[in-house]
């Protein structure tokens, strides 16, 4: 037998009062959190929910989420965690298409009202039976008549519970892509893909119970879910939960709980460096001596907002690489390692990667070419989609859909997203390249880089720019210092300066918004 969830039930054996989860002023043990996710296999259960069903779970940074994604696991049955942010319709796609048995929504915010959404598309749904609401206010009756409430469907339930026997490749959890190219489609995890990586994790942070981590990333999300959550609990360690990024109170939090490991993405550590006052308003030598790891997934992180961080708080920033189809980890910048800044690092244990070209032949070093991976951490497949898992691994491999190069001492660099090439007049542009001599302007915090149609040069370079603050400067001038700092094709011929940039729940900047 293997089943993901039996990391929580030997952390609470071992370490039953330990603090687990802390959210506001509630401090939860591990005895707690496993008794409750026990609670909710036996509701499971008796719901009629059997091993291999497919239960949605759509929830923020709660101490709901784990018991939840635990429970759900305990009973047999596969996690299917949906983005917070998520509407009606898409909602509905994603409960059809996963054949959802059951749902667990959380009551959400006037704002952002996820349980409204949630059983307006449960109601448009094939397969899905059940209904289950969780209300901002654990002990407040449902907010929509007729539905049964998290507390409400535990209250009868034993806090003890057999784990049903799942074998090493049964699917845990379906983790859907965010659909960047067509509908997104589930990513098929095993329990034997998940666990092996949290331990992976593990060894990377070389972490242990005395370490405690603050989770902004979204759970939904692989890397929260795994990096975090799973080798969090893994190791007993407690983890405090913020339901949305705020850079005041991830620095209140940091100073409070005296937090060890931070994750984040790059518009995290650049939304930190930028907060106004941060030093009078907290200690932030406290909360760099405490802090032991820093590390950066999701995308590429700038080289200068690394340099200008590690200057600040002292504390190594480690870029690793993964995505929701690798479980999610592939490479990472070991501690024990010669790091290299804007480097994905080296493959993590039982991983292979190789760049190759158009053709499928591995490419020599510093060459570009789209990274393929191979390893116990790949997905079994996309839920339904044969053809499209096809297309994705073959012989093993994993297409990844970035383009990458590899250095002479194995180092892997991510270049960009295929999807996200530019191509200038017959010229390979790579996004991530301008946006990095960019945000060398001494006027320019954070940039963004999209290529536009043209007539003759089929594409063209756009860039969307915002400033420091305090900072002046017009569109003309850094045109005008791009084309002195880059090659003729390389330098954007529009420059847009913008307050804010869309982005995604994780903290990506959302380029499919500003192509539109």
């Amino acid at each position: 037998m293997l089943n993901l969830a039996t990391i929580l039930e030997a952390s609470a054996v071992e370490n039953p009062e330990k603090e687990a989860i802390i959210f506001m002023d509630r401090r939860i043990t591990y005895q707690e959190i496993n008794g409750a996710a026990n609670a909710v296999a036996n509701a499971l259960l008796e719901a009629g929910i059997q091993k291999g069903d497919k239960v949605a779970l759509m929830c923020p940074n709660l101490p709901y989420f784990p018991i939840a994604y635990y429970g759900i696991l305990k009973a047999g049955a596969v996690v299917v965690p949906l983005n917070v942010l998520l509407k009606e319709r898409e909602i509905a796609y994603h409960l059809n298409d996963s054949n959802s048995k059951a749902f667990f929504c959380f009551e959400g915010t006037p704002e952002l009202p996820m349980a409204q959404e949630g059983h307006n598309a449960f109601k448009q749904t094939k397969e899905c039976e059940i209904f289950w609401i969780m209300p901002a206010v654990p002990d407040a009756p449902s907010p929509i008549e007729g539905v049964t409430t998290f507390k409400e469907l535990l209250e009868d339930q034993a806090p003890w519970f057999d784990t049903v026997h799942t074998d090493p490749n049964d699917t845990a959890v379906i983790l859907y892509t965010s659909g960047t190219t067509g509908l997104p489609k589930g990513a098929e995890l095993s329990h034997t893909n998940l666990m092996l990586n949290a331990m992976i994790a593990k060894d990377l942070s070389q972490g242990s119970r005395e370490d405690s981590q603050l989770v902004t990333l979204p759970l939904f999300h692989s890397f929260a879910q795994t990096v975090q959550m799973n080798a969090g609990f893994l190791m007993a360690q407690k983890l405090a939960l913020i339901p949305r990024f705020n850079a005041d109170d991830v620095f209140k939090i940091m100073e409070v709980e005296e937090i060890s490991i931070f994750c984040g993405v790059p518009t995290m550590y650049w939304e930190l460096l930028m907060l106004k006052d941060a030093e009078k308003k907290f200690d932030l030598k406290k909360i760099a001596k405490n802090l032991r790891i820093c590390a950066s997934g999701g995308a590429s992180l700038p080289v200068e907002i690394i340099k200008q961080f590690e200057e600040k708080f002292e504390v190594p920033i480690l870029e690793g690489y993964g995505l929701s189809e690798t479980s999610p980890i592939c490479a990472f910048n070991k501690l024990y390692m010669e790091r290299k800044p804007g480097s994905i690092g080296t493959p993590v244990w039982g991983v292979e990667a190789i760049i190759v070209d158009k053709d499928d032949v591995p490419l020599e070093h510093d060459e570009v070419g789209e990274l393929v991976v191979r390893g116990p951490n790949v997905m079994k497949g996309y839920y339904n989609r044969p053809e499209e898992t096809e297309k994705t691994i073959k012989d093993g491999w994993f297409y990844t859909g970035d383009m990458a190069k590899m250095d002479e001492d194995g180092y892997y660099y991510i270049v960009d997203r295929i999807k996200d090439m530019i191509i200038r007049g017959g010229y390979n542009v790579y996004p991530r390249e301008i946006e990095e001599v960019l945000l060398t302007h001494p006027a320019v915090s954070l940039a963004a880089v999209i290529g536009t149609p043209h007539e003759t040069h089929g594409e063209d370079i756009k860039a969307f720019i915002i400033l420091k603050e305090g900072a002046q400067a017009t569109s003309e001038e850094i045109i005008a210092w791009s084309k002195e700092n880059m090659a003729n094709y390389k330098y954007p011929r529009e420059v847009e300066i913008r307050d804010e940039l869309p982005l995604t729940a994780t903290g990506k900047v959302l380029k499919r918004e500003l192509k539109d």
